[in-house]
């Protein structure tokens, strides 16, 4: 979960490089239909023919089209009869009209759930091609549409979300048909005992799971020279403001097919950034919760200290509903005890409110961005001066220099990487121990690392598994969580992260909320596990010089691309923070200022009419 590192510290100063595109068509093999099947009378759906090196019994598992697992083709991508009478009623809006309205608040989505998901699966397709942010998608999507639209129709709607369709990341384990590899084959095919708590409540709130999205693989913790959003299983994602573009990670697909509307908005998990950084460069809201606030059961983990799960959505208001969902105590997942009011949850929706910052005290970490700006930043900079007038003349108290009092000194601490191993080993192995089909018998680190350099579509040693064997990596490392050498290492973490970092510096100024730009925010939330609400801020300038990620394959920095502002706060503030970036947000509506330079031209209209 968390991101490359150049989100979890400040990128070091480079030169900028000259871009040169690579040739896709080679990059992308395509695989041609050769039958069709219907889950549906109605409908047709496209299976695909399969790579003749694969088994006859995983064919229908591991081939793909456009990135979409061929066994999972929902039933409804290409409709005979698409819509049922009375589903061209006229509430169905365009995405691309409504960039930054709030679908559900307006009661654009709400009406019939059936008819809107050949419109989604059509949008998916339409660019999946390009950007690849979709590995495989629900066959049992229509079925669940058709008994939310059979509740509506009886006047038994169970709320806002009923019918909905979201997309998860592919670490968030649903025991139906669809996989949950964390984007490595290791785990192509494995079952587990039941739905994660994650999913199983998205389906309680009559959300529609659509499918799953391509992730940084492992969440980005396996390799030091891969690139956000790549995955053996999923290969790699783009971003959609400008060709070739870093999606950032780990929650790259999440944060694409948000961004370009292809579900209400989906869900991503962060360790360290893995949200925020998404969310940052796809021109999103998003909201990483407090660790404890949304359960981690049956999701694929990397630290228990420092996992969390949360929403990324066009808007905040879109955010807040799904969180709302999926927030609450869990017996499965013990750091959820820890919610306060006995386990009692806000309401995120109604904490949208245009007023929330009236009255509030915000701070800005000034020595953060004094450290951790480089020659790209300038943009954001200006930027950032801009929204904090704006948050001035909305009636909040902005102080300046609330610093983080140790952040210089974590810049070159590695305690949280001793943590992160440490955890890892114990929670990979009990994510192990939790399923009930395991196809290639791996309990441990150490199989795992076997196993990746053991299968050429793992693509190693080219993108090499470092985290785990290199130097410091987790195996080298060789104790876990329950060694007394964890202690002080979380100690540390607690320090920076308590009373030299976010949490000193709001009490010690008496603020609500800390105040910085996206990329330089999630580090020290994430040793203490406190929250953090991202909001669109700006774009860089149509003459942006490009700039390449450390591989020299995609576009870290350049025209028109998203930077994000951030809210940070106390453990369990996420009411608080939501009120402050919906303030923000519907006084400066920047997610509207520019469109990504590929979108998908199927309109949900086109299909429900």
């Amino acid at each position: 979960m968390p991101s490359s590192s150049s989100t979890l510290v400040p990128r070091p100063r480079k030169e900028h490089a000259v871009m040169e595109l690579p040739h896709s068509a080679s990059q992308f093999p395509r695989i041609i239909v050769y039958h069709a099947s219907s889950l549906h009378s109605s409908s047709t759906t496209f299976l695909i023919a399969c790579p003749e090196s694969f088994s006859s019994a995983t064919k229908l598992l591991t081939s793909r089209h456009d990135g979409l697992t061929c066994g999972e083709q929902l039933a409804g991508i290409v409709h005979a009869n698409a819509a049922p009478s009375g589903a061209a009623d006229g509430n169905y809006g365009n995405l691309r009209a409504l960039p930054n309205e709030d679908l559900l608040s307006m009661g654009k989505l709400v009406e019939k759930a059936w008819p809107r998901m050949p419109a989604y699966v059509q949008r998916i397709r339409e660019v999946n091609d390009t950007l690849h942010m979709v590995t495989e998608l629900n066959p049992d999507a229509l079925a669940i549409a058709a008994q939310a639209d059979a509740r509506r129709a009886n006047g038994s709607v169970i709320g806002p979300l009923d019918g909905i369709p979201i997309l998860i990341k592919n670490n968030i384990a649903t025991d139906d048909q669809m996989n949950n590899t964390a984007g490595s084959y290791a785990l192509l095919g494995a079952k587990v005992p039941r739905d994660s708590t994650i999913a199983a409540k998205l389906r309680k709130a009559g959300v529609v799971i659509l499918g799953k999205t391509n992730l940084s693989q492992w969440a980005n913790f396996r390799s030091d020279n891969s690139t956000n959003g790549w995955s053996a299983y999923g290969g790699q994602t783009f971003a959609g403001y400008y060709p070739f573009q870093d999606p950032s990670g780990s929650s790259s697909g999440s944060g694409v097919s948000s961004s370009l509307g292809l579900a209400l908005a989906a869900l991503g998990t962060e360790t360290s950034g893995s949200i925020l950084s998404p969310s940052d460069v796809n021109n999103l809201a998003g909201i990483k919760p407090s660790v404890g606030l949304t359960s981690r059961y049956l999701v694929v983990p990397i630290s228990e200290h420092q996992d969390t799960v949360g929403p990324m959505a066009r808007t905040v208001k879109d955010a807040a509903y799904l969180l709302q969902a999926i927030a609450g105590p869990d017996p499965n997942d013990n750091y959820t005890s820890a919610i306060p009011n006995n386990g009692s949850i806000p309401d995120y929706v109604a904490a949208c409110n245009f007023t929330s910052l009236e009255g509030a005290r915000i701070g800005i970490a000034r020595n953060v961005i004094d450290l951790s700006s480089d020659n790209s930043t300038p943009p954001v900079l200006a930027a950032f001066d801009a929204a904090v007038q704006v948050i001035r003349e909305a009636g909040a108290t902005v102080i300046d220099n609330t610093n983080f009092t140790a952040y210089e000194q974590w810049l070159s601490d590695n305690n949280e990487t001793l943590v992160l191993n440490a955890d890892f080993l114990v929670d990979l192995a009990n994510y192990f121990n939790e399923l009930t089909f395991n196809p290639n018998d791996l309990h441990n680190l150490a199989e795992l690392t076997n196993y990746t350099h053991a299968n050429p579509l793992e693509d190693w040693p080219d993108r090499d598994t470092a985290v785990w064997d290199g130097r410091g990596g987790a195996l080298q490392q060789g104790w876990n969580n329950t060694d007394p050498r964890f202690w002080p290492a979380y100690q540390a973490n607690l320090f920076y992260g308590g009373p030299g970092g976010i949490l000193g510096a709001l009490d010690r100024n008496n603020l609500d909320a800390i105040l910085l730009p996206t990329q330089f925010s999630p580090g020290i939330p994430a040793l203490v596990g406190s929250p953090v609400v991202t909001v669109p801020m700006g774009f860089y300038p149509s003459n942006e010089t490009i700039v390449l990620e450390r591989r020299g394959t995609l576009v870290e920095t350049g025209p028109q691309i998203p930077f994000g502002l951030s809210f940070l706060g106390r453990r369990f503030s996420e009411a608080q923070l939501i009120g402050f970036a919906y303030a923000y947000e519907q006084r400066t509506m920047i997610r509207n200022q520019e469109q990504p330079y590929i979108v998908p031209n199927i309109e949900l209209a086109d299909v429900v009419a």
